[in-house]
């Protein structure tokens, strides 16, 4: 964030120079500033992304209850965009939080932030930058389709024959690619969440500009079209292995659930269990399993 706002430029270059001069300068703690409001916004933001997601599924299943693959990346995308715009706030309370300095901080915490950045700069302030988020998916989108297409090639062999590890290297590539076609975005958006009137040194802002193409047009302007990608590599540190890891776990978690209710006949594997019929809800799997073993349905309400 720092790299991206441009707070470092004639202090430090690269990830680990920008982390030690941060703790020589401001201390240890200084490292996990905007670490309470990031860990807080995770709730809502992942409530709002699931009961989104559901809604877009909904809407993009035909009447088979199909959805292609295409419109399930869209659904995701549109679910992600949601669930950001509802939570931007804190995003940009944890922007601000990150650029002031520990030693002179103007807001002493995250309500008090919120509070002053309200009375100060408006409600609209809040919210600065976040155009750069819808702009930003369609990259994201794309990314996720050029990976997901692609995997059956790099791996020659079908998607549901993945390994655990297949799958951990599929989610580190998708989130390096989307990351990166998407970044310029992201940069734009953390200066204009950055900057402000009311911080020192306009939040450590390293170009003035009137709007987000403007910004754009300055970045280029004085640092070249690289400019646009100022600290990707630490963001790159950050996400890929975090999106590996979730992901990895939900894709086991998932086979287990799977296993469990009889789909498939190893949670090691996507291997299908042999006359089980997969369109059927675990619900009604569970009642046709009982129907066979006693000859009639145990439940009151059968779905079946």
């Amino acid at each position: 964030v720092l790299a991206q706002v441009g707070a470092m430029r004639g202090h430090a270059r690269g990830p680990w120079a920008t982390a030690l001069w941060v703790w020589r300068a401001e201390g240890p703690r200084a490292l996990w500033k905007g670490n309470g409001v990031a860990c807080l916004r995770l709730f809502p933001c992942s409530a709002v992304q699931l009961a989104a997601y559901r809604k877009f599924v909904m809407l993009f299943t035909d009447d088979l209850g199909h959805i292609s693959q295409w419109s399930s990346i869209m659904a995701g995308s549109l679910a992600g965009m949601v669930s950001t715009i509802v939570t931007y706030p804190t995003d940009l309370i944890k922007t601000r939080l990150i650029v002031q300095s520990m030693l002179e901080p103007p807001y002493k915490g995250i309500f008090h932030a919120f509070s002053t950045i309200y009375q100060q700069e408006g409600f609209l302030a809040l919210y600065r930058g976040v155009s750069l988020t819808v702009l930003g998916a369609l990259p994201f989108s794309a990314g996720s389709l050029l990976v997901y297409m692609n995997l059956e090639k790099i791996w020659n062999g079908p998607r549901d024959r993945f390994s655990i590890l297949q799958n951990f290297v599929n989610v580190c590539l998708a989130a390096a690619v989307t990351q990166t076609l998407s970044f310029p975005f992201d940069t734009v958006k953390r200066k204009m969440q950055a900057h402000s009137p009311y911080l020192p040194h306009c939040g450590g802002v390293d170009v003035q500009f009137s709007g987000a193409v403007d910004c754009f047009r300055q970045i280029i302007k004085t640092q070249g079209m690289l400019g646009l990608w100022n600290g990707l590599t630490a963001n790159l540190l950050k996400v890929v292995p975090y999106f590996g890891v979730m992901f990895s776990t939900f894709e086991f978690c998932k086979r287990i659930c799977l296993y469990q209710n009889g789909y498939i006949v190893s949670p090691l594997s996507y291997k299908l269990t042999p006359g089980v019929d997969q369109s059927l809800q675990p619900q009604e799997l569970r009642e046709l399993r009982k129907f066979f073993k006693t000859g009639k349905l145990t439940s009151k309400k059968p779905t079946l």
